[in-house]
C-alpha cells in the first residue's frame, strides 16, 4: 500500500518526494480528474493526498469519489498558501453522507 500526491504546486510535490511519496503537479480540472482516475485504478494506492486548492477546484468530483469508493482514502492537505478548515470539512462530509446538518 502506498500514498500518492496530487498537488497544484512544485514545492509540495518536492517535499513529498523527499519523504518517498510519488505524485504529480496539475492545474486544470481535467488533469485532476485524470490523475484521480489513474490513482483509483492502481490497487496499490491506499491514500491519495490532495492540496486544498485542487479539492476546491474539483470539490464535487472529490466528494463523489469519497462517498462511492471505499478505497483509496482521499485526504485534503494544506499547502504553503492554504489554511486547513478541518472542522468545516468534517461537517460537510457528514452532512453529505448522512443528510444531517451539524
Amino acid at each position: 500500500m502506498r500514498f500518492y500526491l496530487i498537488s497544484d504546486n512544485i514545492d509540495t510535490h518536492m517535499g513529498m518526494r523527499l519523504a518517498g511519496i510519488e505524485g504529480c503537479v496539475v492545474h486544470e480540472p481535467d488533469e485532476v480528474r485524470q490523475e484521480l482516475e489513474k490513482a483509483i485504478a492502481d490497487k496499490e494506492t491506499a491514500v491519495i493526498l490532495m492540496t486544498e486548492k485542487l479539492v476546491k477546484l474539483c470539490d464535487e468530483l472529490v466528494y463523489d469519489i469519497k462517498l462511492k469508493y471505499r478505497s483509496p482514502l482521499i485526504v485534503e492537505i494544506p499547502d504553503r498558501h492554504g489554511t486547513s478548515h478541518i472542522s468545516e470539512n468534517l461537517n460537510r462530509y457528514v452532512s453529505d453522507a448522512v443528510g444531517i446538518k451539524l
